[in-house]
């Protein structure tokens, strides 16, 4: 008799299944990492923007001279973040000393993360004694129409 070697098809149809769950599994990771990174990026030019802004307006009481249209070529910015949205800069129509910074583009999960997370030294966050986010946003919109905003200044 001749033993003969090799590999059966179910073995072969075992591993190629061990590797496809493996892929799915990466996959999710990955689309989870790139979230993140989309938030972080946000966060951070975020606090750019309220950074300059804030400087370029410092001799004024008020924000009242923004301009969305200038305000991003005077910082030295791009309008447009992670999410295939804009950022919006505009003055408080109810307070002429603060100005709302706008993220659009989002999603509703995305619109959700960021209306929750903690924004430093925003209006919303300071007058509720740091315990809400600071943002506000009605996430209910389809993806990539919800707004979240936040109010700075004092």
């Amino acid at each position: 008799m001749i033993q003969e070697s090799g590999r059966s098809m179910i073995e072969m149809m075992g591993v190629l299944a061990i590797m496809g769950v493996i892929t799915v599994g990466a996959v999710a990771a990955i689309s989870s990492a790139m979230n993140i990174q989309k938030r972080n990026e946000v966060n951070d030019e975020v606090l750019q923007m309220v950074t300059q802004v804030r400087q370029l307006f410092n001799e004024y009481d008020d924000f009242s001279n923004i301009n969305n249209a200038t305000i991003f070529g005077a910082i030295g910015m791009s309008n447009k973040n992670p999410y295939g949205g804009v950022y919006e800069i505009s003055v408080n129509p109810s307070n002429p000393r603060q100005f709302v910074v706008s993220i659009t583009g989002l999603s509703q999960s995305d619109c959700e993360a960021l209306v929750v997370k903690a924004w430093t030294d925003s209006v919303g966050y300071e007058m509720s004694g740091r315990t809400e986010s600071g943002a506000v946003g009605a996430c209910t919109g389809p993806n990539g129409q919800n707004v979240v905003q936040i109010t700075y200044g004092e």
